[in-house]
């Protein structure tokens, strides 16, 4: 939304976004179906992502929603898609989570990283989040094991080792990172968050990728990629009580660009939502 790194304009748009509408998370009714439409009626409650979701209307494909958790409000499932389905994407295709193994969430108060721990624990990982001291019980509270406070502690230099690490926010060096890294452990990069005006994060994500042949490691990251198959997974875990999202505030549609200034500052505790 900012239009950093500078790299990223070449797909959103040089001078000035492609896309007008901003908004990509969505929960609502259905009011209209397309000739084609057969998965969903009027009326049924879904969520999901499209664009423009910034509206009182917008149009979504199929394979991009899902029927709504039963348990959740408009509101709250509609902080889940984007978020939801990069942390189970990241710990379950990329990171290939197992009951037991040790997990460390970089930036586990955030948006994704909270989705992150309460996969993780359902998955049965001993999870150990990293946040700032303001966010140290919210990370807890939502299930992880240990909560490490990055202004007091270095996670690289306590000795312990996980299996699967996920940065998620920080600007920590690869080889920083490798140190609390188990021998056969993945590193998996969420996001490009800080870095240049240019490449942002990007460059360090590269480089593991370029790294990773060469050691029994397994770096890299991933283009995250919601569907109707993450959503139901997400909406399962959820109507279980597994999952709960955590949103921090609420914004009216007339205040979005307050929303995102807020977003923008970095300190959010897990999501914030616009309400139409």
């Amino acid at each position: 939304m900012t239009g950093l790194p500078y790299l990223i304009r070449m797909v959103s748009g040089l001078r000035e976004p492609k896309t007008r509408v901003r908004g990509q998370d969505v929960a609502g009714s259905v009011e209209a179906v397309g000739t084609d439409g057969t998965r969903f009626e009027l009326g049924d409650e879904v969520f999901g992502t499209c664009n423009g979701s910034f509206a009182e209307y917008a149009t979504a494909r199929t394979e991009k929603i899902a029927p709504k958790p039963v348990n959740l409000t408009f509101e709250q499932s509609a902080t889940v898609p984007t978020t939801g389905s990069t942390a189970l994407q990241a710990l379950r295709d990329k990171g290939q989570v197992q009951p037991g193994q040790k997990v460390l969430i970089i930036g586990a108060a955030g948006g994704v990283g909270t989705f992150a721990v309460q996969i993780a624990k359902a998955f049965g990982a001993h999870v150990t989040g990293v946040c700032s001291t303001t966010k140290v019980d919210l990370v807890r509270s939502i299930g992880a094991d240990e909560a490490i406070d990055y202004t007091r502690d270095d996670f690289a230099g306590t000795g312990r080792r996980y299996d699967l690490i996920l940065d998620i926010a920080g600007r920590r060096s690869v080889s920083h990172l490798r140190r609390a890294l188990a021998p056969r452990g993945i590193l998996v990069f969420v996001g490009g968050e800080g870095g240049g005006r240019w490449f942002g994060g990007i460059d360090r994500q590269l480089g593991a990728q370029m790294l990773s042949p060469f050691v029994s490691q397994k770096l890299g990251t991933f283009v995250a990629k919601p569907n109707s198959e993450k959503l139901m997974v997400l909406k399962e875990l959820i109507e279980a009580g597994k999952v709960t999202p955590v949103i921090d505030r609420t914004y009216p549609l007339s205040e979005v660009p307050e929303a995102i200034r807020y977003v923008e500052e970095g300190h959010a505790r897990g999501k914030v939502v616009i309400t139409v």
